[in-house]
C-alpha cells in the first residue's frame, strides 16, 4: 500500500473542526503514537485532518513518532517504544505495523491504515473484538475487476505480466484472485516477482524474457512503489499498456488505474481517531471499507501506444487524461 498523495479536505471537515474542539476533554493534552514508514506530505496532510478535528501540537496534541523505514513495518521495537511513552492511541501503517502494535499492546486502541486484508488482525471486520479497527483500501479484492477492465480496454493482450511482491499478503491474494478470471479473459498471467525496488533490473529482464505484451502492477511500498519511475519508463520504451491500483500512477505516465480515494481513507482514519479518544471503542467500530472506486485512463499515453480505447470504457471513466 502507497501513502503519497492526500486531496483537499471537504468543507464538511473544515466546518466541523471549531466543533470537534470545543468537543475536547478542557485542559486535556493526548499522546498519539504514530509508527509509520517515514515522514512526508502524506504523515503532514494526516497530521492537517487531525488539526481540522480539533487535535493542534503543542495545545492539545503531542505526537510520539517512530519511522520504521521501507525494509519492514514489523517493528516490535518500536511499537514496545509507544507504549512505553504512554500514548493513548498508536496509528500506523501496513498488517505488519498492526500486528506489532497489537503484540506490544492489548489495552492502547491502535488504528491501523493497510490496503490488505484485515482479518489477520481481528475478529472480523465488522466487529473487530480487540484493540485495532482501521482502514483497508481494498487493494487486493480489485484484482480482478482491474484484470476484467485491462482486457476490455486492450483485448489483443493474450501475455499479461503480474509484478508484484510475494513477501507480502495483499499481492499473493491479488495474484489468486486475478488467476481465478484470467482464463475467462483469455489471457495468460506471468507472475515476476519483485521483493524491493533493487530487483526491477531482473524483473525487468523475466519480462523480456516473457515476451509480455501487459503490464499488471500490483502497487507496495516496499517493491513496486518505489520503483514506479522504472517501471512507466520501461513500459513507455516498450510500448507495453499498464495497469494500476492508484491514480498516481496514471498520473505520472500509467495508462489506467482502478481502486480507492486514498485520500478518503486518510480522512476517515483521522475521525476514527477522533471518535476513539472521545469514547468509543476500537472493538464496535468496524474496520472501514471504501464505497467509492475511481477508473482512470491516460488518453495521452494511449495514443502514443497506438492504442484505440473503447469509447464504452471511457464514458465509464472517472477521469480521462488528455
Amino acid at each position: 500500500m502507497q501513502f503519497r498523495r492526500l486531496a483537499i479536505v471537504p468543507l464538511v471537515i473544515l466546518l466541523a473542526a471549531p466543533l470537534a474542539a470545543e468537543g475536547q476533554q478542557a485542559g486535556k493534552v493526548w499522546r498519539i503514537g504514530t509508527m509509520w514508514a517515514a515522514p512526508g506530505p502524506a504523515f503532514d496532510s494526516f497530521v492537517q485532518l487531525l488539526r481540522e478535528l480539533g487535535y493542534v501540537e503543542g495545545q492539545n496534541l503531542v505526537l510520539v513518532s517512530r519511522w520504521t523505514g521501507l525494509k519492514t513495518f514489523y517493528r516490535p521495537d518500536l511499537a514496545q517504544e509507544l507504549v512505553q511513552s504512554k500514548v493513548d492511541l498508536i496509528t500506523t501503517i501496513e498488517i505488519q505495523g498492526g500486528q506489532a502494535a497489537r503484540e506490544a499492546t492489548t489495552s492502547i486502541p491502535i488504528v491501523v491504515l493497510s490496503c490488505d486484508p484485515h482479518e489477520q488482525l481481528v475478529a472480523s471486520i465488522a466487529r473487530p473484538g480487540g484493540n485495532v479497527t482501521g482502514q483497508t483500501c481494498l487493494m487486493s479484492e480489485l484484482t480482478a475487476k482491474r484484470l476484467e477492465l485491462f482486457s476490455e480496454a486492450v483485448p489483443r493482450m493474450s501475455r499479461i505480466a503480474y509484478l508484484y511482491n510475494p513477501n507480502e499478503p495483499g499481492p499473493v491474494l491479488g495474484l489468486k484472485l486475478a488467476q481465478g478470471v484470467a482464463p475467462a479473459l483469455k489471457a495468460k498471467l506471468r507472475p515476476i516477482e519483485m521483493r524491493e525496488a533493487s530487483e526491477f533490473d531482473t524483473a525487468q529482464a523475466r519480462m523480456l524474457q516473457e515476451r509480455v505484451d501487459g503490464l499488471f502492477v500490483y502497487p507496495d511500498v516496499i517493491g513496486t512503489g518505489p520503483a514506479r519511475a522504472q517501471i512507466i519508463e520501461f513500459a513507455a520504451k516498450k510500448g507495453l499498456p499498464t495497469m494500476h491500483g492508484h491514480r498516481g500512477w496514471v498520473d505520472a505516465g500509467g495508462l489506467m488505474s482502478y481502486g480507492s480515494n486514498q485520500a478518503a481513507m486518510f480522512r476517515r482514519a483521522a475521525v476514527q481517531v477522533d471518535k476513539i479518544l472521545k469514547g468509543a471503542k476500537a472493538a464496535d467500530m468496524p474496520v472501514e471499507q471504501p464505497t467509492k472506486f475511481e477508473l482512470v485512463i491516460n488518453l495521452r499515453t494511449a495514443k502514443a501506444f497506438g492504442l484505440t480505447i473503447p469509447q464504452s470504457l471511457l464514458q465509464r471513466a472517472d477521469q480521462v487524461i488528455e
